[in-house]
């Protein structure tokens, strides 16, 4: 049986994309060890302007993470039947997939927890364990694991997605098209309505609603008899991406760059989906693609690890920290995300209709997933 929003013959599963994930949670990572004072610094400061723009917005990998997410969950799911054993098994597994790498940041970071003078730290400690902290954004000041605000989206995501995949089911070029707009304005209307940019999943749904309307624009494509290849959609997304962020400067005040970079993002995916050219290849390789798989936990133990690691020499930060973040994070996907993962599928989301298909493919920054 094909896997829901795939037809016969159509790919399940689109390795570049999974490959992608592994460069963007390097982006991210890099970004955190530079700046004033830190390891990579000097080395950003030797290279030209824009490419140190780029390289210093490595939290715009985040809304990528985030069309991403909406992007496979529609894949995987857009033709699933949204009964109520079916929903149960849905939110399971999206719980199965974040909360127990998640947790084992927490573990990493516990020390760090119990001798901050954070105020009121059971406050905090609670919004972290529920993965509230993003709608407090700005409301609280403790980072012991900064990129997690991004899973307080995710779960808002994943709890509304069938709501939102459900009118794009089947939609033509001009429905498609029209969401896709909404989407990329979608930000900015809620700017002028007054929606504080604190309250951070509302403000990215728009991300996730460009990943649905991308899904579908990749599906209206692979539909035609000879289907094309991505690659020209790919560079354009990637080149229109790199000239933003390396440029940033000269966007007009009061224009979001997440604005801009909505569309590029969706160029970009769509592209890499349909596959075609060097890139898409050499993000399908095997040993990419694993890494891709491990990628959320590069994502989200990173911090956490580098809480341990600020008391090391520079020179071990500069030479182990990354390579000991991906090695760790290839290890706890293979001995405890995926177990743990399967674990909970197998004994909490039991039941639902035999038309409901386990992804395998969806990414949480889990996937983004």
């Amino acid at each position: 049986m094909d896997s829901p929003g795939t037809g016969a013959g159509r790919p399940k599963h689109l390795p570049a994309l999974t490959g992608l994930r592994f460069f963007l949670a390097l982006w991210v990572m890099f970004t955190h060890l530079i700046g004033a004072g830190h390891v990579y610094e000097p080395i950003v400061l030797m290279l030209p302007g824009p490419l140190q723009e780029i390289l210093r917005h490595g939290y715009q990998a985040v809304p990528t993470f985030f069309v991403l997410s909406g992007f496979v969950l529609t894949r995987n799911y857009a033709a699933t039947r949204w009964t109520r054993p079916n929903v149960w098994k849905y939110l399971v597994g999206r719980l199965a997939r974040v909360y127990p790498v998640y947790l084992l940041s927490l573990l990493i970071v516990s020390p760090f927890i119990v001798k901050a003078a954070d105020q009121p730290k059971g406050w905090l400690v609670a919004m972290h364990l529920t993965l509230l902290q993003g709608w407090f954004s700005g409301h609280y000041t403790a980072g012991w694991n900064t990129p997690a605000w991004s899973l307080s989206c995710e779960m808002f995501f994943y709890l509304i997605f069938p709501l939102l995949v459900v009118p794009m089911k089947n939609r033509g070029w001009a429905g498609t098209l029209a969401a896709a707009v909404v989407a990329t304005g979608l930000t900015q209307a809620m700017w002028l309505a007054g929606v504080s940019d604190q309250i951070k999943p509302l403000i990215h749904v728009s991300d996730f609603l460009m990943g649905i309307a991308a899904a579908r624009a990749y599906e209206l494509l692979i539909a035609r008899r000879h289907a094309m290849e991505g690659t020209w959609l790919y560079w354009t997304g990637f080149g229109g991406l790199a000239a933003i962020l390396g440029y940033a400067r000269f966007l007009p005040d009061g224009l979001s760059m997440n604005t801009l970079l909505r569309p590029m993002n969706a160029l970009l995916l769509v592209g890499l989906g349909l596959g075609g050219g060097w890139l898409a290849r050499a993000l399908s390789a095997r040993p990419v693609v694993y890494l891709g798989k491990a990628s959320y936990g590069m994502y989200i133990l990173h911090i956490p690890i580098l809480w341990w690691a600020v008391s090391w020499p520079d020179f071990a930060v500069r030479y182990l920290y990354m390579a000991l973040v991906v090695g760790l994070s290839c290890v706890v996907f293979a001995v405890f995300e995926e177990p743990a993962n399967q674990w909970i599928r197998s004994r909490v989301g039991r039941g639902g209709r035999s038309d409901y298909v386990v992804p395998e493919a969806v990414p949480a920054i889990c996937e983004t997933r």
